[in-house]
């Protein structure tokens, strides 16, 4: 059977942010999500931002999950250009350590929404779950997947200490 692609757009504003972001393709790897991580500046790379969106939607592409520090643009920017759902990852970065990306990020005015998650590697893994879960919806292989993750996790919590 042929590699189908990637199912889920990994998006960061800055090579740095990868230490945080790759907790999501981690995530989505456990699950057998194949995901396609690039770096895209809202401000400085607008171009490849709408390039890439043009390809995710005519390719295999379905949920996007972007990360981004201080004014946090990214996944706004992203939403307003696509239908596939976006999924927002406020990252720690200059002098607020991230409360201004989740502010930018959660505070999306009406009408073009993007999901927000915690701040930094904590919010990036539970974004790469979350994408799974909405993928999960049509890919009962998925589900499957997932509910055995979910009962590890439960089942790696000790009773007692």
């Amino acid at each position: 059977m042929d590699d189908p692609g990637p199912r889920v757009g990994i998006l960061m504003g800055s090579a740095n942010d990868w230490e945080a972001m790759q907790a999501a393709e981690k995530a989505l790897a456990e699950l057998g999500v194949a995901s396609d991580a690039r770096v895209i500046s809202a401000h400085r790379t607008p171009e490849r931002l709408t390039r890439f969106l043009r390809e995710a939607e005519e390719g295999t592409i379905e949920v996007i999950i972007a990360g981004a520090g201080m004014s946090a643009h990214l996944a706004g920017v992203t939403a307003a250009h696509t239908l596939l759902p976006v999924l927002g990852v406020p990252l720690a970065a200059g002098d607020l350590r991230g409360f201004d990306a989740l502010l930018s990020t959660v505070q999306m005015p009406g009408g073009i929404p993007v999901a927000t998650f915690g701040i930094g590697k904590a919010g990036a893994k539970n974004a790469g779950l979350f994408a799974a879960a909405i993928l999960a919806l049509g890919d009962s292989a998925l589900r499957e997947r997932l509910a055995k993750y979910r009962e590890a996790q439960s089942a790696a919590v000790p009773e007692r200490p």
